[in-house]
């Protein structure tokens, strides 16, 4: 499904991606990991079409489609969904109206039913449905923010959701029914790529399913089973990366 090929990414002259490839089929659960600096969010916003992020070199292929050269809203068109580390505030245009217009533009459902999908699966991320009239992200804590990234993904269900570094600024509570709500998700067959830097995240998952890769310098340097995060919780990366001759 996404095959991302040899990538070399510069922001503003400075290189970051070097030679990146991944490739996440269908259905799959990708984590992404590493240390500050190492391209993580990178890869994210690239995959994205973040239009401040330039391809130098190789490409993305989604559905055997070359989107390298598309902007944001054709590739969120194709399905793929990103969640924001740091969601925006949107003053003066109310959840329940963005919401209701993504539903109607993805799903093609009437602005009734798309309210009456909104308020119930809301009430599922502990959003009441008074709370789908305040202006989006206006005032809201990081959980909140997250949650609501979250609610958006489970309304249009994306063929990829990637999360950059869900479990940043969000309370214990927060994490579980985030947590609870993405595996929801890839059970009903989106396929996730999710960033991580501390992995608190991953300690609410099912390991088993995760395929995780590790990142330095803009590359890919190390995959393997979700058994490789317990190595990375209690040796670091420092080690991961000896052994790999980083």
């Amino acid at each position: 499904m996404l095959k991302v090929e040899n990538l070399h990414v510069s922001v503003e002259g400075r290189a970051i991606l070097k030679g990146l490839t991944l490739e996440v089929n269908p259905g799959e659960f990708h984590v992404v990991m590493g240390p500050n600096g190492s391209g993580k969010s990178t890869l994210a916003l690239t995959i994205a079409g973040h239009p401040r992020y330039s391809v130098e070199s190789g490409r993305i292929l989604f559905d055997g489609e070359d989107i390298t050269g598309l902007g944001p809203d054709e590739r969120a068109k194709r399905g793929i969904m990103l969640a924001f580390q740091h969601p925006h505030e949107v003053e003066g245009v109310r959840i329940i109206e963005f919401l209701q217009q993504v539903l109607v533009e993805t799903k093609g459902v009437d602005p009734v039913e798309a309210y009456d999908r909104i308020v119930k699966k809301a009430e599922e991320l502990w959003f009441r449905e008074e709370d789908l009239h305040r202006y989006v992200n206006v005032g809201f804590s990081g959980g909140e923010r997250k949650r609501l990234e979250l609610l958006q993904a489970l309304l249009i269900e994306p063929k990829l959701l990637i999360l950059d570094e869900p479990d940043s600024g969000v309370d214990v509570d927060s994490l579980s029914v985030i947590s609870r709500k993405i595996e929801e998700l890839h059970q009903r067959g989106t396929a996730v790529l999710l960033i991580t830097h501390y992995g608190r995240i991953l300690g609410h998952l099912d390991r088993e399913k995760l395929r995780v890769h590790v990142m330095k310098d803009g590359r890919i340097v190390k995959t393997g089973s979700g058994k490789l995060v317990e190595r990375i919780e209690s040796e670091g990366f420092s080690r991961i990366f000896e052994e790999v001759g980083e």
